[in-house]
């Protein structure tokens, strides 16, 4: 954690992330993580899910003329954000499509069986031209006459970082299933590592300190345990209301890290929430890594 002074003032981007998962038939299913450069002054060698920052091409609206499987109108009402400019809202699903795919190979797009078998080839090259910034996500669709497929993001979260923080990002979640003949590969630059795990394998590498799980992270992570499938997980999500989670930072003589929105010790009023008594409201540093722990 970088925490700055009160008198800072620190700008708020907005950011999308994908929690890719995939699932083997009678194997329990598993989570994508990757992990970032250590000396990257955000989470540097922290294991995240992909994703990143807004950026102004992804709110162009001529790349809704290259969507598929959503309307307009029911992917604003997913997001749960009636307040965002409607371009803004749609962009943030074609942040996490770029996204997801520069940094780890997975393209969320409805692409013909051809293209899907012999996806690796040229499309590693549209890869690293979208990375460098002189191919954009409405170039690719003209080029390959595809269609992305917003169908396939489903949002889950919105976590906002702290006030204390100095590089600060309101990024939603979203979740999607690995699709067919794509394999998932981290970039090499900005990532250096990637791995596939179960929810349960992901929390024990974090305990043993074997990776690194961010606060947000960490608790998705946590929640995603309750799933059996991810047929389950997804019948979830498309029922839960996405509301924003902005933590706040608890600190004492013999602990750090965040409070959420529902712990009893929360202050900040316009996300403030309720107790709940069945789950973690704090994400502290112990022992040399975060932890999910109740509030007493």
């Amino acid at each position: 954690m970088n925490i700055h002074s009160n008198s800072e003032k620190t700008t708020l981007k907005d950011a999308a992330t994908v929690i890719l998962v995939k699932e083997e038939e009678e194997k329990p299913f598993e989570v994508f993580l990757m992990q970032r450069h250590k000396k990257q002054s955000f989470m540097g060698g922290a294991f995240v899910f992909p994703g990143g920052a807004l950026d102004p091409a992804d709110c162009d609206n001529a790349l809704m003329q290259y969507m598929t499987g959503v309307s307009i109108k029911d992917a604003i009402n997913r997001l749960n954000e009636y307040e965002t400019p409607w371009n803004k809202a749609m962009g943030l699903y074609f942040t996490a499509i770029r996204e997801t795919f520069e940094e780890s190979g997975i393209l969320l797009a409805e692409l013909d069986v051809d293209t899907s078998r012999n996806f690796a080839g040229r499309f590693n090259s549209y890869r690293e031209e979208i990375h460098d910034g002189v191919l954009t996500l409405k170039d690719l669709a003209v080029k390959e006459n595809i269609r992305y497929a917003l169908n396939l993001l489903m949002p889950y979260a919105r976590w906002i970082t702290p006030e204390f923080e100095t590089k600060r990002f309101d990024t939603r979640f979203f979740l999607a299933r690995k699709p067919k003949h794509q394999n998932a590969e981290h970039d090499r630059k900005e990532l250096v590592g990637s791995l596939w795990a179960t929810p349960e394998k992901a929390l024990e590498k974090n305990f043993n300190q074997e990776i690194m799980l961010m606060p947000p992270t960490l608790k998705i992570i946590e929640e995603l345990t309750a799933y059996s499938s991810i047929d389950d997980l997804f019948s979830f999500a498309s029922g839960k209301k996405v509301e924003p989670i902005l933590p706040q930072l608890f600190q004492n003589e013999t602990a750090f890290g965040i409070m959420l929105p529902h712990d009893p010790e929360y202050t900040i009023n316009a996300y403030k929430k309720p107790p709940r008594e069945n789950e973690p409201s704090r994400v502290l540093m112990v022992d040399g890594r975060f932890k999910t722990m109740f509030a007493f």
